[in-house]
């Protein structure tokens, strides 16, 4: 999910939708601070990997699902000892504040998930958002409104302990998990109301922003921010894991990056307009197959990493020549029944975005296609012939973030294994390396679409069903091979 950039007592807007922050004063809720915060006993050398569990949420359209939308979340554990709640939480690069529904919030959305007991808590401190704790006798207390997309949050700040812990094996003890758990002391948003949509259509109880400092009120409501200030041992970087097949392990880990996930040495890109808070690239170029797209030719264009975002955004006007380059037709002869047809195996170009340096990210078939086919009449004849055609979401961008920007989101993220280094300010890629005995050990999917769905993000097919199915490949990048190994290239 994209948010706002917050600032301090004002609001920012830089986003397509309007998303924005707003700070407030209301009426305190007379709860004193208990304690302090003792956030080190849980400093450890390197922190674990997060199980992240993938969720489908249909999209309907008069009592009927055409489409799915997904998202992936993992656990996470607030507050000190025997009195942690355990919550689950996007883990989110497009956005920078930690957000919970607070058990002040008694809305329906809210009673669908998991909320804070601040009550339970005896290291919470209720503060302002500037961190000042609240007086006992005091009439009004600070409060925020922060907007995604389609829905916006309000919420108090409290100040308390947020703890990573690795997945938890079959029959081991829970307890075990929890006294090894690291910990950062951190400003929280507790939500006092949340909108329906989206938050009362996911599975996940909060939102875990993962973005730059410039996306917080203040750098001490950043998660990772505070995870490398409050941790000096700890690798200022983390890193995402996609599993390409439901059940398979998806990962989000901090601390640095797990080589087993990669097939080849990091390429790494520099963040690009940094000072706006988003992890975001530079794109010297863009190629449909051997046609390079005019919109960018000037080099540009940029790309935001948003690990909140199901499908691939592409700027409003560039989406128009992207879809004609993209679309084909299904080879006669190719399919017995047309319901046999999934696009995302029919051959087709591939696209690429250079990023300077030889550092190449491309895009196959099974990313960007819409599993079913078109019926499409062939202009100036009597005939209709099926084509495929490309699965992207126009985005419409102001400045200074857009308006050529495009939106990685998933189709980039399950391809690509992304590393983010908080203190160089860049994102390092390699291609995913993927199995197909990924789905025995990862955590079920939520809400899946009945076996075989070919309605829009629906699950992919097995990896043997997708070999070579990319027409005309380019020489300037590479594609993973069918077990998963890239060959040795100097891009990717």
């Amino acid at each position: 999910m994209i948010a706002a950039s917050l600032l301090p007592a004002l609001f920012a807007a830089a986003l397509p939708w309007q998303s924005r922050a707003l700070l407030t004063a209301v009426a305190a809720d007379g709860v004193a601070p208990a304690s302090t915060v003792d956030a080190a006993a849980g400093s450890a050398p390197l922190l674990p990997s997060v199980a992240l569990q993938k969720q489908y949420v249909p999209v309907q359209r008069g009592n009927k699902t055409v489409a799915y939308k997904t998202a992936y979340f993992g656990s996470v554990q607030v507050g000190n000892g025997a009195e942690r709640q355990s919550f689950t939480v996007v883990f989110d690069t497009g956005s920078g504040h930690f957000i919970l529904p607070s058990t002040s919030c008694a809305s329906e959305t809210c009673l669908k998930h998991r909320r804070y007991n601040r009550s339970s808590s005896t290291s919470a401190v209720d503060i302002e958002y500037d961190g000042t704790p609240i007086r006992q006798d005091a009439l009004e207390r600070d409060q925020v409104a922060i907007a995604f997309g389609t829905g916006e949050v309000l919420g108090e700040f409290v100040q308390e302990a947020v703890c990573l812990r690795a997945p938890v094996a079959e029959g081991e003890a829970a307890a075990a998990s929890n006294t090894s758990a690291p910990c950062v002391n951190l400003r929280v948003v507790l939500a006092t109301d949340m909108t329906s949509d989206p938050f009362g259509l996911f599975a996940f109880d909060g939102v875990l922003g993962l973005g730059l400092d410039a996306l917080t009120l203040d750098p001490h409501f950043s998660f990772f921010s505070q995870m490398v200030e409050q941790h000096k041992e700890v690798q200022p970087r983390f890193a995402v894991f996609l599993a390409r097949n439901d059940g398979g392990e998806s990962t989000i880990t901090f601390g640095g990056h797990d080589e087993r996930r990669a097939t080849s040495e990091l390429q790494w890109a520099p963040v690009a307009m940094k000072e706006l808070g988003y992890w975001q690239v530079q794109i010297k170029a863009v190629r449909v197959g051997n046609t390079v797209l005019d919109y960018c030719a000037d080099g540009t264009c940029r790309a935001i990493l948003d690990t909140g975002t199901s499908l691939l955004g592409v700027p409003r006007t560039a989406s128009r020549p992207m879809h004609r380059l993209l679309a084909r037709q299904v080879p006669d002869g190719s399919y017995n029944e047309v319901s046999d047809i999934d696009c995302r195996t029919v051959p087709g170009q591939k696209v690429e975005f250079d990023l300077g340096d030889g550092v190449v990210v491309s895009l196959g078939v099974e990313d960007y296609s819409r599993p079913t086919p078109f019926n499409m009449t062939i202009p100036g004849k009597s005939i209709s012939r099926l084509f495929c055609r490309s699965l992207m979401l126009p985005v419409d961008m102001e400045a200074p973030l857009g308006p050529k920007v495009f939106i990685w989101g998933e189709p980039v993220l399950r391809r690509y294994y992304t590393v983010y280094d908080w203190s160089k300010k860049e994102i390092g890629f390699t291609l995913a390396r993927q199995s197909e005995g990924e789905e025995a050990r990862g955590l079920p999917a939520v809400g899946a679409p009945p076996a075989g769905s070919l309605l829009s993000g629906a699950p992919l097919g097995p990896i043997a069903s997708t070999k070579g199915v990319e027409a005309s490949p380019s020489t300037s990048s590479v594609e993973v091979a069918a077990d998963g190994v890239a060959p040795a290239s100097s891009t990717i």
